[in-house]
């Protein structure tokens, strides 16, 4: 539930993978909730102002991915039966599949998102164990993923397991010209990376 301040209740979440049909139902949602995490800063590939048509574009592409099998979209949404605000998507993750003979055991984490009024109430960590749990039932061993450096994400990102590879000075452009680092992590999901 949504409260009066904005604020959501955790336990009215659910975490739960789109077919491209969902995607596509609920690219309102997702256009919002792309544009509220460029607004607020987030470095998730786009510069603010995010236009609709540039955040709609993006997200028909990921349904196209979803329907070939690349990319598995995981939402955080408000559960059925809470009150106001059922139906918000408030989260997102996405688990890109490396589709090269030499590299199906691997997969990139990609646009872990939370809603501004959902953040601070573990959605990111609830997000991020249930991409790890869904790349388990794929069959991918290795997880790869890049955030800014110095940004929140990354003590999420160690919290769960993640190591860092390092980073790469001078990678992505903020809003106000600033060349950033990217700092790249790694999770091996099982002992020494075998399979």
């Amino acid at each position: 539930m949504i409260s009066r301040t904005g604020r959501l209740d955790p336990g009215a979440v659910a975490i739960e993978a789109l077919g491209g049909e969902g995607v596509e139902r609920h690219r309102g949602a997702l256009i919002a909730l792309l544009t509220d995490a460029v607004d607020s800063g987030a470095s998730v590939g786009f510069l603010p102002p995010l236009a609709e048509a540039e955040a709609d574009a993006y997200w028909q592409t990921v349904a196209a991915a979803v329907r070939e099998g690349t990319c598995v979209l995981l939402v955080a949404r408000v559960a059925e039966g809470a009150d106001a605000g059922e139906g918000d998507v408030v989260g997102t993750a996405q688990l890109l599949l490396a589709t090269r003979p030499n590299a199906r055991h691997r997969a990139e984490v990609a646009k872990v998102i939370v809603h501004t009024k959902a953040r601070r109430r573990g959605l990111g960590r609830a997000l991020m164990l249930a991409v790890e749990d869904r790349a388990r039932r794929l069959g991918r061993t290795t997880l790869v993923l890049d955030t800014r450096r110095g940004d929140p994400s990354e003590p999420l990102y160690t919290s769960v397991g993640y190591r860092l590879a390092g980073a790469i000075p001078a990678y992505a452009e903020s809003a106000d010209g600033t060349l950033d680092p990217s700092a790249f992590y790694y999770r091996l999901l099982t002992e020494g990376g075998q399979r």
